[in-house]
């Protein structure tokens, strides 16, 4: 089994990829050979967890590219299967860009890299980029766990990033294709998505917050109201809380810093909820029930 590399080695970030700018003549340096080479050459990658290049974000990255040229190298490997090209490890969308804005040449630093450290790079890089949307970051995710036997602990070291947060973005994978869809076209954002999962009506819901322009906390507590009845009906429900209650819930909020909401039940019962963003705030909330200062 492959062993993943080590967060030291692939997370020190792009510059460390890149360096210099190339140059025609071919140069070794510590990260790779740099060079400039004819655009035909090269290939998208296998591993880009990017499958979503709209139009409109290439067609303003190529005016920027003919106003000051392509700045950043594009990081190549040779590709397994054809000993003429070079398969593009990072920067697929400038390469794209490029072609776009009429460049027949561009710079590139070649390195050798496994199928498994291809993968580590790509994700790294548009993740630091904020390039993906939520599924397609999960996706990654997914390849390194699936193809490599990554923990999800040793994605969180790789990339950056709490353990929660692939937690979390990994659970979008399993919403229905057509959710996903939504997500990856922008319609719903992750936060609204991660209320829908393991809702058998989870289309319909996901509708209905483009319909009704939800807000995250209204999804929320839309899903957490029980069966979905007629259009608006749990929304307004959400909405329509009396003073008091409003009054009691910003005191609380107010006290310990963090969400607070409270759901009437039947006679004098109810549900208190108290919303959490991390692990630390949930250490937070122990100690403040427990009667301990943090």
């Amino acid at each position: 089994m492959n062993v993943p590399m080590q967060k030291s080695r692939l997370g020190r970030g792009l510059a460390s990829l890149i360096g210099d700018t190339p140059t025609a003549v071919p140069r070794e340096t510590a990260e790779g050979e740099q060079r400039i080479v004819g655009t035909d050459q090269l290939r998208g990658g296998r591993f880009n967890p990017r499958k979503d290049f709209r139009e409109e974000d290439l067609a303003e990255l190529a005016d920027s590219i003919r106003a000051r040229g392509l700045v950043q190298p594009i990081v190549v490997r040779p590709d397994p299967d054809d000993a003429a090209a070079l398969e593009i490890v990072a920067g697929e969308r400038r390469w794209r860009a490029a072609q776009r804005a009429g460049l027949h040449t561009v710079p590139v630093i070649v390195r050798n890299l496994s199928d498994q450290e291809v993968l580590e790079l790509a994700i790294i890089e548009n993740v630091q980029r904020a390039d993906l949307n939520a599924i397609e970051e999960a996706s990654g995710y997914r390849d390194l766990i699936e193809r490599f036997a990554y923990s999800q602990e040793q994605v969180s070291e790789i990339i950056g990033k709490s353990r929660s947060h692939v937690t979390n973005t990994l659970r979008l994978l399993k919403l229905p294709a057509s959710v996903q869809g939504l997500v990856q076209d922008g319609s719903l954002t992750a936060g609204h998505a991660r209320a829908l999962v393991g809702r058998e009506d989870a289309e319909s819901i996901a509708q209905r917050i483009i319909d009704e322009n939800l807000n995250v906390r209204e999804v929320e507590a839309l899903v957490q109201a029980g069966p979905i009845g007629e259009p608006g009906s749990a929304t307004r429900r959400v909405r329509e809380k009396d003073p008091d209650t409003k009054a009691f819930e910003k005191e609380l909020t107010d006290a310990l810093g963090l969400k607070v909401e409270i759901k009437r039940g039947s006679g004098e019962s109810g549900l208190l909820s108290i919303k959490f963003g991390n692990f630390d705030q949930l250490e937070y909330i122990r100690l403040r029930l427990a009667g301990m200062s943090s």
